[in-house]
């Protein structure tokens, strides 16, 4: 079987027997602190009260846009230096650099990451790890302008 006939296969069956990552629940100490700064930092939108007293802060991409949806998520634990699971964000089309300005503006800061790659591949965009004002880790990439390091 070629491999576009393969891809097809499997992307059929994902369909049919395949569950999908509907929502990302962060712990967070502050839920409206969190939830403004991912609602600015990914350009979602919060969902609307379900029924009344639903108070859950939930973050959705704007209609139209595919995305899963991010929850606010009440926590008492303590942030971890390396936590099993963190958001990777793609800064699309913006340089990398005016990305990181802009999520640092949000009140974002620069995590001192020593598991950085010292020799990366030459075909992945240079990232860089962040942590949200809440301390939870995330990691954004993108293409570098050619005048800045």
């Amino acid at each position: 079987m070629d491999a576009r006939r393969a891809q097809g296969a499997l992307v059929g069956a994902y369909r049919r027997e395949m569950a999908l990552i509907a929502q990302l629940s962060l712990g967070v100490s502050d839920a409206e602190r969190a939830g403004t700064f991912w609602a600015a930092a990914l350009g979602y939108r919060r969902r609307e009260p379900r029924f009344t007293g639903d108070e859950w802060i939930v973050l959705e991409p704007p209609p139209g846009v595919s995305g899963a949806a991010l929850a606010m998520d009440l926590s008492e634990s303590p942030v971890r230096e390396f936590p099993r699971l963190h958001l990777d964000l793609d800064a699309g089309d913006r340089p990398l650099d005016e990305e990181l300005d802009r999520l640092l503006a949000l009140g974002a800061r620069i995590v001192d990451w020593r598991h950085y790659p010292t020799d990366p591949h030459p075909t992945e965009p240079p990232y860089v790890v962040l942590a949200d004002p809440e301390g939870n880790r995330f990691c954004v990439s993108g293409r570098r302008e050619p005048s800045r390091p």
